[in-house]
């Protein structure tokens, strides 16, 4: 797989704008992407040093539109942790 069809957008809400003071940034990932996978494509996307990846699954939420019914799509989100020495990934910047 190559590095941007791991990574497939940043998720920015209140939390996770709240951990970029700690070098920490959010994205949503492919749901087959492995820990080791996410953290060679951050490094190789935004030419940072990454200390740290924890990853979190998501099941669909079933919904109902009138007598049809069914699930959204599954997600998987991954915090990533640069090491302090690392540069700040310029695309969060406020």
């Amino acid at each position: 797989m190559d590095a941007r069809d791991i990574i497939k957008r940043p998720v920015i809400t209140e939390a996770s704008t709240d951990l970029m003071s700690e070098k920490k940034y959010t994205f949503e990932v492919d749901t087959r992407a492995t820990k080791t996978q996410v953290k060679y494509a951050v490094e190789e996307i935004f030419d940072v040093k990454v200390d740290k990846v924890n990853i979190m699954n998501y099941k669909g939420k079933f919904k109902r539109m009138g007598k049809h019914a069914g699930y959204t799509n599954k997600r998987r989100k991954a915090v990533v942790k640069l090491t302090t020495e690392s540069n700040e990934i310029e695309f969060f910047e406020v």
